[in-house]
């Protein structure tokens, strides 16, 4: 299949997920599953940075439409697609440098290392705007840590349902 085909139905179906599902789901309170970033973390590597960086904008963008959140999603998914090749570089270091990463295949501490502090970038950026005060910066703390966790847990069962191990 075409990888701009892909990356579309991907588009689509990570924001109605993210829209129809996990927005949802509030545990404990404060508990909040993002997974609709996995749309950022497995775009293609060697693939058109610009077109990254629109479709995190307008995926961010819908994102906030849908639920009243006045920009916080557009500005946490554009600055991490705009940090995902230091990610890439700090996880797979040379790897990456030959463009022979394929995030979708099986997991590796590589893989769990980007797909960690990806999330944990993101969460930051967005929790940081939610509350937007320094005073409140251990309740922004807590919140990143227990949703990235959330978040990874939810992340590693989609891309396992997406990509299965063949043996």
């Amino acid at each position: 299949m075409n990888n701009s085909v892909l990356n579309s139905i991907r588009f689509i179906v990570f924001l109605s997920l993210q829209v129809l599902i996990f927005n949802n789901i509030n545990l404990f309170g404060y508990l909040n599953p993002y997974p609709y970033i996995l749309f950022i973390i497995l775009y293609p590597v060697n693939s058109n940075k610009s077109v990254l960086l629109l479709g995190s904008f307008f995926l961010g963008l819908s994102l906030d439409m849908f639920c009243n959140s006045g920009g916080i999603h557009t500005t946490a998914s554009i600055a991490l697609a705009y940090l995902r090749p230091s990610l890439f570089k700090f996880s797979f270091g040379l790897s990456y440098e030959y463009q022979t990463v394929k995030i979708a295949d099986k997991m590796s501490p590589e893989r769990i290392t980007l797909l960690l502090l990806a999330i944990l970038v993101h969460h930051f950026i967005l929790f940081y705007l939610e509350y937007f005060r320094l005073g409140l910066i251990f309740t922004i703390l807590t919140r990143t840590l227990a949703s990235t966790l959330f978040t990874f847990t939810i992340c590693i069962l989609i891309v396992y349902l997406i990509k299965p191990n063949r043996r």
